[in-house]
């Protein structure tokens, strides 16, 4: 964990004295359900319940000191946990993980950890569509240019951006929301799952208390194509992270300046420019996201092992699991507050969709002279003749713009009336299926910005 990239409610997830919960959880909770079939004494899952619960209640350094000292000569992390658990028992310690292996314990553990940290990162992507939804309807009728290559194409609403964007995270919300549900499963089915020293029933009750579903065959681990799924669920999320912080770092170029993120009072873009406002939030996005994206392939390696069980799997876990929540997590609460505080400038927009003296018009002058009565290829051949002709006299002081050229065209005067090629090149017949799209994206009337 980087502490510069850690929220403190993820990292508490992944802390030690959480996972150590967690496993007395499974085995107080299997002990009981051992109690109620009659297999140990009730008074002991009372006992084992009531000190070792108490124990972990207060756990603290002075007790992850004794677990790792017991670590170091056991060479084992479960066995030093239960040996620490059990000078806090008692006798009735030998009640606790009857029938049991570790990877139960383990696997379980880590499936609660990922249901817990799936649903911080549900409510990341949440923060971030909402604000994307907020300032999609802010900017319903902005008028920006789109672009396809890095180059003006047609004019839309900068608006519509944001939803394509917002329908990004809501597809992503919904696939993360199908990975927690599948990698929320218990396996208590003993060595090699064949629950030979354990009653099935056991595993039953301890899923139901800790939410979660049974592993139908768990071997002694649960599959790992779950875990890859979870994993390709979250790089998902995080390319669009990255695409959307993609659009910001364009769109604040020194060129284009048409948006750009929130500049702080007192903040430095650098040690030796005072000029600058560097997009240095969607940047570190951009950054998160690769770290996030390269956790997959070792993740998808892992579905891969020896027979009922090996354990190259694990130290793999170990490392990706918090190390991707973790990114993930900042990343999205960290994008979430720069779309809320996004620095939009209208202005600028409608200065760049006209800069090329009015070329990013030929499609809908296309669809005029062809409606005017001039064949498509003549028609687009007439377009473009004049859109290169003004994109090449652009900066020299003596070209004219795209409708004076146009006009001036003998094969075009006479043609089309000057009031017909004005309507052609008006921006805002680009917004005429604006309405139709926004209830398509969103399904239900937004809060309405400026001239929305």
């Amino acid at each position: 964990m980087v502490p510069r990239y850690t929220r403190p409610e993820m990292a508490a997830i992944w802390a030690h004295e959480n996972r150590f919960r967690i496993w007395f959880e499974i085995e107080a909770l299997a002990a009981e359900a051992m109690a109620e079939l009659g297999e140990i004494p009730a008074e002991a899952a009372h006992t084992i319940r009531t000190r070792g619960g108490a124990k972990l209640a207060a756990i603290g350094p002075a007790d992850l000191a004794r677990i790792e000292e017991i670590e170091r000569e056991t060479r084992h992390d479960v066995i030093a946990f239960l040996t620490w658990l059990a000078e806090a028992i008692g006798p009735d310690s030998r009640f606790v993980h009857l029938g049991l292996t570790s990877s139960d314990i383990l696997d379980t553990c880590l499936s609660v950890q990922l249901a817990q940290a799936a649903d911080l990162l549900l409510g990341g992507v949440d923060r971030v569509a909402a604000a994307l939804r907020v300032r999609a309807f802010e900017h319903k009728h902005t008028l920006t240019i789109g672009r396809s290559h890095g180059i003006h194409a047609e004019p839309t609403s900068f608006g519509l951006k944001l939803a394509g964007h917002h329908g990004e995270f809501i597809r992503g919300r919904a696939r993360l929301a199908a990975a927690r549900a599948e990698i929320a499963v218990c396996a208590l089915s003993g060595a090699v799952g064949t629950f030979a020293h354990v009653d099935p029933r056991v595993e039953s009750f301890v899923a139901a208390r800790l939410g979660l579903a049974v592993e139908p065959v768990s071997t002694q681990v649960i599959p790992r194509d779950r875990h890859a799924a979870f994993f390709c669920a979250l790089a998902v999320v995080a390319g669009g992270v990255e695409r959307l912080a993609t659009e910001v770092r364009h769109l604040q170029r020194s060129e284009v300046r048409e948006a750009e993120e929130f500049f702080h009072p007192g903040q430095k873009g650098s040690s030796a420019m005072p000029h600058k406002r560097n997009p240095v939030l969607s940047e570190n996005l951009t950054g998160l996201a690769r770290l996030v994206r390269a956790t997959v392939v070792p993740a998808l390696e892992n579905i891969t092992l020896w027979h009922e069980r090996d354990i190259s799997h694990s130290s793999v876990e170990r490392v990706i699991a918090p190390d991707a929540t973790l990114a993930l997590d900042f990343a999205l609460a960290r994008l979430g507050g720069m779309i809320e505080t996004l620095i939009v400038h209208p202005d600028r927009m409608a200065e760049n969709l006209e800069s090329l003296g009015g070329v990013v018009h030929s499609g809908e002058v296309l669809l005029a002279l062809a409606r005017a009565g001039i064949l498509r290829e003549d028609a687009y051949r007439i377009v473009q003749r004049n859109a290169m002709a003004t994109w090449t006299a652009l900066g020299t002081g003596r070209g004219r713009s795209f409708r004076d050229n146009l006009l001036a065209d003998p094969e075009v005067a006479g043609r089309i009336a000057p009031a017909a090629l004005d309507q052609a090149m008006d921006p805002r017949l680009h917004l005429r299926a604006l309405d139709a799209l926004f209830d398509r994206a969103f399904g239900e009337p937004g809060p309405a910005g400026p001239g929305g």
